[in-house]
Order: structure tokens, then C-alpha cells, then sequence
């Protein structure tokens, strides 16, 4: 039997199940692989006295992918009925392979997530290939959902409630060898062709075995490894997992909480009842906004990135094999062990060596962090040193087929490092510059060549921050972004492209955020309110920390900069409420941040830090009513329209960029989507009105231009 998902075989008493979607790289669960599976099924059950013993396997590279979430995306809460129907259906048949008497051998080949580990348990004995590429596990939570196919009822019974929950809560991924070490895989080979052989020897040795074609959930002696929420210990882990949860995800963010409980109610009752409980819950999630949203951008969104839906197309895949960068401070040191660790040869100058050779001994201390805790052997780590060459000469930088400057925001410093590096690069050679404000057009007036002059904006700590922002100057050519696009790939991070502006799009949007809340304290609302606020809302800082952090005297330099470059061009600038406050705290009170040694907090030595307490006497007015409601959409709501100002600007030319830039750039809530996602999931209409009613009593920051609301409208996603 061939169908348009599954092939079905019958030949010496062994059934066959081979996974086949055809036009699709993967198997999926879509409906038409529903309706595939219950034929199947069927099939099966009509032949069950000629079966000796079932194979799942998979006719692609891997083995199976997971869920529709095409569908989720079109899925609304009037569609809960008919999504509890479709997820018990696809389990009824699930239960019935399982119940049915024979061996069930699941032949991993490739990577088997989410829905598609879910297929694979229902095999009563696994087999995988021993490749360590190769990734099992339940990323839904990461999705907004969570495992419903039986995933979370099959992994508490098999590991318990306690060793189950990095798996699912966490949405732990793990190879073939820690799958044969938890044991959810009970056989490893060497390659693909030997495990169909493999899987008809099981079937052959467990021929008159009952305990062999028997889950342990089915057996009548199973008890549940750790014991059940009744047992003392176990209940003591509950009575505080909710708490310890709430605090982590601030409520915003359902998928653990139903994961969390349906793995306590499954572990109180029955198999079958745990199963149903599971479903109600996923079912819920599956019609809810916040899956959707979290879908949107981490799924699609994110495969649009790294697919290069923004590279520009017809140019050959590049790979830069010297890069020299400019500047060994925090930015460039931290460029350079990026660069290293991923093997491209790096020249780092500084107009020290002895500050290059400090910058170069940032990867030593990281590394050594590294072999310290067994993660990196000395000869690796000294292959990477061996790549970083520190130095002050500029004839060092001969050859590199990038240079990156990361000097300090200084327009003058700038173009002087520019025009003593560019004539060292590569024939070829593209030449970037690390700004994370000023206008690369104007940068790039250094250069000989604007064409190949281009904005790298990497964030701090480079190490950590996966978002790399490609700024497009007037004069860049399609040449040279696609091959920053390809080096931000070659480093493992995430590129996206926009058009030049001043801030471009994150640190324009980030600014608008910090300075938001700086207004806000300004306006004499309490400093901790404005700060919790934020957090309880989902960023992952206040904005008062975030400016410290980045530093208060940086962030009055930026706008000394503005001023002045405004003044050239004839135009007027007139600072925020937010940007006055922080100027204030600078010059007035020589608070420069936490570098200075405190801003808008305290960094007393030992201790932890604390809001400073002079932020009370001198900005907080008792009279001053305040609505904490008010207090977290002013911050969401703030940086989603200067989003939605960016791309009717041009700044951004697409939804994906928008939404990837605003969560991995400057930490927009994940449960939102993204700036943009947060728009589009409350829809536009109730968008607009809430800043309207915004604007009216929180100013111009809130208003939306006739041309940034069709603007919306014109992106807007269709599934």
C-alpha cells in the first residue's frame, strides 16, 4: 500500500511503516498524514494475524519532523473541539500499533522532535544511528505548546517526574548516546543500512516474549521511577515547581505551567486518563495567541533567517578566511573570539600592543572557563589563540579579506582608522564598521570604496548575543551585504539587513525603550514600579538597569552627536523628556553608570546592587497617580510602534528581520513574537486604539502616521 505520506509493506510476517511525504523534505503531521496513518492502521489491524512484528522507519534523512504548524498558525479558540478530536485520533492509533501483541521496532535514522519523538515511542524497542549530529527530543515549549502526541505522559513514566523535566519543562535536546544512557533508545548502530537488519533480528529473537511487545506503562507491575506525586519526596519537588516557575516565567508564558501539570495529574491516574489529560491541554495552547505568536517567529521567522530569505540573491556563497577588526576593547575582543572559535584567522589592532595583547587575553579567559570545566581540551584551545594575532602595526592587517572597525562612537576617530586600514584589505575586500549609531552613509564618506563599505552592528557580550544587525549604506552593493550575511552565518549567528538610518533599527528601538522609562521616572513614578513593571511584562531588565548597563555618559555622547550632526544639516533637535533626564543625572549629579561607578543603581563591593537612593528625592512626587497597567504597555507599546515606524520608513524591509532583531537584539518579550508579531497577534485595529489612547496621555511617541498604518497592513503575514 503507497499512500501520499506513508508506505505500507507486508512481507514475511513484518509490517513495514515507512514514512514518505512526498514533496516535503520531511515527514510532517499534517492532515493528509492523519488520514494516511488511520489507513494504515487499519491495514495493520486487518492483517494482524499474519503479523509477526512491526518496523517504523523513514524513507528521508530524517526521520520525522513534527507537527502542521501551518495549522496551529490558522487554528482559533472557536477550533478547540475540533484539535482536542484531532490529537486524540492521531493517538488512538498510536495506542493501537502499541496494544496490538507484536514487537514495534522504531528505526531512527536522523533527528526525530517534538510530534516526531512522539511517533517514535510508539516503537516497543528503539534503535538509532550512532551520530552525534543527530538530535531527539520535545522542543515545544520553545513553540508555546507542549508534547501532546504522549510525549509527556510516555517520558514521566519512563524517567519519572523529576528526570523528565529538563526534557520536557526545558525542552532538553539529546543525541544517541544520552538517549542510550536515560533509556529511551535501547540499540545503537553504526550506520543507516544496518538498522533494518537490526530491527528484523528483535522481531525474530522476541517471537513468544510478551515483555517484549509491552510499554512499561502497560505492564501491571510498573511503578514510576522516583514515585508518584503521593510519595513525600515527590510532593515536597511540587509543592514549590509552580512557584519556582511563575518566578521564571512572570505568567506570561502558559506552555510550562501545562506541562508542569499535566505531568503531576497524568502521574496520579491512570495511562489512558493521563493521555486524555495531556491532550486537553495542548489543545488549549494549540487555539491560544501566545503559541501562535512564539510559532510565528521562532519557527517560520526564524528559518526565514536562516534560510537567507535577506541575502541578496545570484552571489556565490562567501567565507572569509582573514578578518582583521579595529579595536581591541569590549566589542573587539569579544569579535575576535568569535571569529576564532570558528576558525577564521583574526588581526587584532589596537594602537597598543600591549592593549591588543589585553584584548587577545579575553579569549584566553574565556577559553580557559572552558578546559577548566572539561569542555575544551589545551590543544583546541591553543588552535584558537594561535589564530588571534594582536598588534599596533596597520600593515599587520595585509591580506584580511574583512576589516572591522569597533573603535569608540566618535565620527573623527572613525574615519581615521578607516582610511589608515582599507588599503590593507584583500583585492576583493569588503571594509565594516561596528557603529551601533551613527549613519553608515555618512561613515562610509572615509572610504574609497562606499560600495563596499557596510555596517556590522554586533552586540554586547558578543559571546552571548546571537542577533547581528547588517546596516545597508546608500552606496553598499548586493555583493557586499550578502557576504556579511555569509560571514554572521559562518560565526553561527543570526544576520538581519536593514536600510541606514541613524540608530538603524535596534539601537533606534532600544532607545526608545530605556529612555521611555527614563521619562517615566522623570514624570516622578517610582523608580522600583518602573523597573518591575518591565519585568513583569516581559523584558528581561528594567530600563534604568539597561541604561547603567550600557552606560548613562555613553547614551550623552550618542545625543552630543545627534546635536551636533543635526545642527550641520540644518535641521533642529530637540532631546526626549527621557534623553534630558539622563543628560541631568550625568552632568548634574555625575552619575555616568555602572562603569562609573553608579547611575541610576548602587554597586556597593560584596553586596548586591540597589537603586540609588537620591532617585527618590529627587524625582519621585508622592501626588503623582500612576497605572501599572500604563506603566508596562508605555514600554511594549513604545518600542512597537518606533518598529512599526522603521519599517514604513524602509528601515526594515521585512516582518521577519523586525520580529527576529526585537527578541534576540534588544530582549522584546519571546511570549509576544516580536515587535511586530505583537501588532499583528492583538490585531492592528486594537493596536491603533490603544495608542491612541496612549498618545493622548503619554504624548507624540505613541502616534501612528497614516503611512506606518498602511504600512502594517501592506506586511501583514498570511498563513
Amino acid at each position: 500500500m503507497i499512500t501520499k505520506t506513508i508506505r505500507y509493506d507486508l512481507a514475511q510476517g513484518i509490517a513495514t511503516i515507512t514514512f514518505d511525504e512526498q514533496g516535503s523534505p520531511v515527514n510532517t503531521m499534517c492532515l493528509q498524514w492523519q488520514d494516511d496513518f488511520e489507513t494504515v492502521t487499519r491495514q495493520v489491524e486487518k492483517d494482524r494475524e499474519q503479523i509477526r512484528g512491526i518496523i517504523l522507519a523513514s524513507a528521508k534523512s530524517t526521520f520525522f519532523a513534527g507537527a502542521d504548524l501551518k495549522a496551529v498558525m490558522r487554528s482559533s479558540e472557536a477550533d478547540g473541539p475540533r484539535v482536542f478530536a484531532e490529537i486524540e485520533r492521531i493517538k488512538r492509533h498510536f495506542r493501537t500499533l502499541e496494544t496490538l501483541g507484536v514487537p514495534v521496532v522504531t528505526c531512527l535514522n536522523g533527528a526525530a522532535l517534538g510530534g516526531g519523538w512522539e511517533v517514535a515511542l510508539v516503537g516497543h524497542h528503539r534503535i538509532a544511528v550512532n551520530d552525534p549530529k543527530i538530535r531527539f527530543g520535545l522542543p515545544e515549549i520553545t513553540l508555546g505548546l507542549i508534547p501532546g502526541g504522549g510525549g509527556i505522559t510516555k517520558m514521566t513514566r519512563i524517567l519519572g517526574l523529576a528526570a523528565a523535566q529538563p526534557y520536557i519543562l526545558e525542552s532538553k535536546l539529546f543525541g544517541p548516546d544520552e538517549a542510550m544512557k536515560i533509556g529511551v533508545v535501547h540499540e545503537l548502530v553504526a550506520t543507516a543500512d544496518e538498522l533494518m537488519p537490526r530491527a528484523r533480528a528483535f522481531i525474530e529473537a522476541a517471537q513468544g516474549k510478551p515483555e517484549a511487545c509491552t510499554h512499561v506503562w502497560d505492564r501491571k507491575d510498573d511503578k514510576m521511577p522516583g514515585g508518584t506525586p503521593a510519595s513525600p519526596k515527590v510532593a515536597a519537588m511540587l509543592s514549590v515547581a509552580p512557584a519556582m516557575l511563575k518566578r521564571k516565567t512572570q505568567g506570561l508564558y502558559p506552555a510550562p505551567e501545562a506541562a508542569l501539570a499535566a505531568m503531576a495529574e497524568g502521574a496520579l491516574v491512570d495511562f489512558d486518563t493521563a493521555m486524555r489529560i495531556e491532550t486537553r491541554y495542548l489543545a488549549g495552547l494549540m487555539v491560544g495567541q501566545v503559541a501562535r505568536n512564539m510559532i510565528n517567529t521562532f519557527f517560520f521567522h526564524m528559518n526565514a533567517v536562516k534560510g537567507g530569505q535577506s541575502r541578496p540573491k545570484g552571489v556565490p556563497k562567501y567565507q572569509p578566511k582573514k578578518v582583521g577588526i579595529l579595536g581591541a576593547g569590549m566589542m573587539g575582543s569579544g569579535i575576535a573570539y568569535v571569529q576564532a572559535t570558528q576558525g577564521i584567522a583574526t588581526v587584532l589592532k589596537d594602537v597598543s600592543i600591549e592593549a591588543a595583547e589585553k584584548g587577545k587575553a579575553y579569549t584566553t579567559r574565556l577559553t580557559q572557563q572552558r578546559v577548566d570545566k572539561g569542555q575544551m581540551s589545551a590543544e583546541r584551545q591553543q588552535g584558537i589563540l594561535n589564530l588571534i594575532t594582536p598588534t599596533a602595526q596597520a600593515t599587520d592587517l595585509r591580506g584580511c579579506d574583512l576589516i572591522i572597525e569597533a573603535v569608540f562612537e566618535q565620527r573623527e576617530l572613525k574615519a581615521m582608522v578607516t582610511q589608515e586600514a582599507e588599503p590593507m584589505l584583500a583585492e576583493g575586500g569588503f571594509f565594516a564598521s561596528n557603529t551601533s549609531t551613527l549613519p553608515i552613509s555618512s561613515l562610509a564618506r572615509a572610504s574609497t570604496a562606499p560600495q563596499k563599505f557596510v555596517g556590522i552592528h554586533f552586540f554586547s557580550p558578543v559571546d552571548k548575543m546571537k542577533l547581528v544587525e547588517i546596516i545597508r549604506g546608500q552606496d553598499t552593493d548586493d555583493e557586499t551585504i550578502a557576504r556579511a550575511y555569509d560571514y554572521v552565518q559562518a560565526l553561527g549567528k543570526l544576520p538581519i539587513v536593514v536600510n541606514d538610518s541613524r540608530g538603524f533599527y535596534t539601537s533606534r528601538t532600544f532607545g526608545t525603550y530605556v529612555m521611555e522609562g527614563a521619562a517615566m521616572l522623570g514624570e516622578g513614578i517610582p523608580a522600583p514600579v518602573i523597573e518591575n513593571a518591565a519585568v513583569q511584562a516581559g523584558m528581561p531588565v528594567g530600563p534604568l538597569a539597561v541604561l547603567d548597563e550600557t552606560s548613562l555618559s555613553l547614551s550623552v555622547h550618542v545625543l552630543e552627536q545627534t546635536r551636533i550632526d543635526c545642527r550641520q544639516e540644518g535641521k533642529p533637535y530637540v532631546a526626549t523628556a527621557g534623553e534630558t533626564l539622563v543628560e541631568r543625572m550625568v552632568k548634574r549629579h555625575h552619575r555616568p553608570g555602572r562603569a562609573g561607578g553608579g547611575g541610576f543603581y548602587d554597586y556597593p563591593e560584596g553586596g548586591r546592587k540597589h537603586l540609588w537612593p537620591e532617585l527618590k528625592t529627587l524625582f519621585e512626587k508622592p501626588g503623582v497617580a500612576w497605572d501599572l497597567q500604563d506603566v508596562k504597555d508605555r514600554l511594549l507599546f513604545r518600542q512597537a510602534v518606533e518598529t512599526a515606524r522603521c519599517l514604513a520608513e524602509g528601515v526594515l524591509t521585512s516582518v521577519h528581520d523586525g520580529n527576529i532583531g526585537s527578541i534576540f537584539g534588544i530582549g522584546f518579550p519571546a511570549w509576544t513574537g516580536g515587535a511586530l508579531q505583537f501588532i499583528y497577534g492583538q490585531g492592528i485595529e486594537t493596536f491603533e486604539q490603544r495608542c491612541t489612547e496612549l498618545a493622548a496621555r503619554y504624548g507624540s511617541g505613541f502616534e501612528l502616521s497614516e503611512a506606518v498604518k498602511s504600512s502594517l497592513r501592506q506586511h501583514q503575514p498570511r498563513y
